[in-house]
């Protein structure tokens, strides 16, 4: 099993919506190491949804239900995947927690912040899973 993480506004595309939606389509990601980890994703693996700009922070656990198929927007050279949320976080984690736990120094949020669709290790995935157990 893999572990990823993807970002989304909640102003864009929040949890609640993407819980009530029951599956959604992940696409739009035109960055090419982003895409290379859409492409990379395999049915099971566990996707820590985090919201971004506004929040900050990891809230959710989704699975992948359908590996990389080519974006409906433009399936040339952009891949896209369907996730469908799996469990809301007990406590969300902020990315200053992230960022203060030295777990974590590595993770692609920290080091490659800008990086929409990043891979985690299952040490990395774990730790946030912990830290969202404390308030």
């Amino acid at each position: 099993m893999n572990y990823w993480l993807v970002k989304s506004e909640p102003n864009v595309y929040a949890w609640e919506q993407f819980q009530t939606d029951k599956v959604a389509v992940w696409d739009g990601v035109r960055n090419y190491l982003a895409r290379n980890n859409l492409r990379a994703m395999q049915k099971g693996d566990l996707v820590l949804f985090y919201h971004s700009n506004i929040g900050l922070e990891v809230v959710g656990i989704a699975k992948v239900k359908k590996t990389g198929f080519p974006d409906p927007a433009s399936p040339d050279q952009w891949t896209a995947v369907e996730l469908v949320p799996y469990k809301k976080l007990k406590h969300p984690v902020s990315l200053k927690k992230m960022k203060n736990c030295p777990e974590l120094s590595n993770m692609g949020l920290i080091r490659q912040s800008r990086l929409s669709v990043s891979a985690l290790t299952e040490d990395e995935f774990n730790k946030v899973l912990l830290l969202s157990q404390e308030n």
